[in-house]
């Protein structure tokens, strides 16, 4: 006989499964919504309870803007029990970034269930994706030398804790963002892109296989990662390769370029290359940090994705081209757009900073030409500041690339790559792209944020006190004086 069902119970549980749905797509639409640049989180259509979320490295600590990434699965029962994260960050499981986020991708909180804690930090249903993500992130602080347990007294001046923040940045850089990005792009570091120019070879941690996809775990890759059944579950379901964030995290890497090279320039000064890590008291060959030193490696591959970047906005053109050729319906849209958007930017009256746009080639509405005159009456008077705005042929999914042509000395300009910090209101309109730029350089009362300070030399000066200040600004009007002459 067949087995006996309870539909009171199997309705009880649909209720609970939906109840959990609901609450997941709200908490991470609040993810998505709240203008925390720090967090972002998405999920597959097919189900909302397995998700990845993306952690940013904090400024000012070992970690400072590395690109951390978790598989999160939450229960039917939440939020009455807890999500399950694995940290897929970890060099294809041969990296342990902190004590308490293992090699293996193990994340050891109370808030989890992963670890003991104390009474009142165990999970309850009032806390939730959220507070998981910022209690993870809380992980990666100034010192997380004294985050292992009997190592709480120990300060970064001590010589242990503070050679494994050494590490720790060397490998952020390394592993979150170089080779994350290198993946991303398809970027072969065994490979010499110019005949005159060696291979830059990786001679730190893993350097067997740094070069394959294994090199940073993905869902689709390297199960060695995962030691939760739920998510063996799910990758045995649906092996179909999903990545959330490869825009944001070029998008992110052309904002903190200069950070990085700050970072490299800073830290080669205090490790020589081919220096080996040091082995903490409660590391291991298994779940540990081993390798050597290598800055001058690391420039030169950070240059190389910067390189590569530049290049994508070329292949963009050729794309956009075919697309206005073949009058596709995106290329039919920004044709249309570009008209109506010249009516309110170029034939309009309106007090602010003046923009022009144009086409270079008119048969192509993906490649678009800026031209910024400066506000009256501000540092910028009288500058004139081109710009390159290239649109992404699967736009709106990622975002057009913006370039400064004419070098503008601000605080939300790269000085190496003329990348602009901006954010448009809605990222789907190429007008509020527009308005966003203007706002960008517009904005006359900026906040104190790290994560926006693209430019680490002129953040330094005009929040570096009132002496400082009137530096920044003698500078900003000497880049408007330069750029007539442009």
């Amino acid at each position: 006989m067949p087995p006996s069902r309870n539909p009171a119970g199997m309705a009880a549980t649909a209720a609970n499964t939906m109840g959990a749905v609901n609450r997941i797509t709200r908490e991470m639409a609040n993810i998505q919504t709240s203008g925390d640049l720090s967090l972002a989180a998405a999920c597959r259509d097919t189900d909302v309870r397995k998700m990845r979320a993306l952690i940013i490295g904090p400024p000012e600590t070992p970690y400072e803007f590395g690109f951390y990434e978790f598989e999160i699965h939450f229960p039917r029962a939440y939020p009455i029990e807890p999500p399950t994260v694995t940290c897929i960050t970890t060099n294809g499981g041969k990296c342990r970034f902190n004590p308490n986020i293992y090699a293996q991708g193990k994340v050891c909180l109370s808030i989890l269930g992963t670890w003991r804690g104390e009474e009142g930090e165990q999970w309850s249903s009032a806390q939730g994706l959220e507070s998981v993500l910022l209690s993870i992130q809380s992980l990666m602080s100034s010192n997380p030398y004294e985050n292992e347990p009997g190592f709480e007294r120990f300060k970064l001046e001590d010589k242990d804790a503070a050679a494994y923040a050494q590490k720790i940045r060397h490998e952020s850089l390394r592993i979150s963002v170089i080779t994350r990005l290198e993946q991303i792009l398809g970027i072969d570091t065994r490979k010499s892109e110019d005949p005159e120019t060696p291979p830059v070879p990786d001679t730190t941690c893993g350097s067997a296989d740094v070069f394959g996809e294994n090199d940073v775990a993905t869902p689709a890759t390297d199960p060695s990662v995962y030691e939760y059944d739920a998510e063996s579950s799910y990758r045995a379901l649906d092996l179909t390769p999903w990545d959330p964030f490869p825009d944001l995290l070029k998008r992110r890497f052309l904002w903190y370029y200069d950070a990085y090279i700050a970072t490299i320039d800073k830290s080669s000064k205090e490790q020589k290359d081919g220096k080996a890590f040091a082995l903490t008291r409660f590391e291991d060959l298994h779940n540990g940090m081993a390798g050597t030193y290598q800055y001058l490696n690391l420039r030169a591959r950070l240059d190389r994705i910067r390189r590569s970047l530049a290049s994508e906005c070329d292949a963009w053109k050729l794309a956009g081209a075919k697309q206005a050729k073949d009058s596709t319906q995106l290329a039919t849209q920004l044709a249309f757009q570009f008209k109506q958007l010249g009516y309110k930017w170029n034939d309009s009256t309106y007090s602010g900073s003046r923009l022009e746009i144009s086409l270079p080639d008119s048969s192509n509405p993906f490649v678009w030409h800026l031209t910024l005159f400066g506000e009256p009456s501000t540092n910028l008077d009288g500058g004139v500041f081109n710009l390159s705005f290239t649109v992404p042929p699967n736009f709106p999914e990622a975002w057009p690339r913006v370039y400064f042509d004419t070098p503008m000395y601000h605080h939300r300009i790269s000085a190496s790559t003329g990348t602009l910090c901006y954010f448009p209101v809605k990222e789907d309109e190429i007008g509020s792209h527009l308005e966003g730029i203007v706002k960008a350089i517009e904005d006359k009362e900026p906040r104190f944020d790290p994560r926006i300070m693209v430019n680490p030399d002129a953040s330094a000066l005009y929040w570096g006190g009132d002496e400082k200040r009137k530096i920044y600004h003698r500078k900003v009007r000497r880049s408007a004086q330069d750029s007539m002459g442009c």
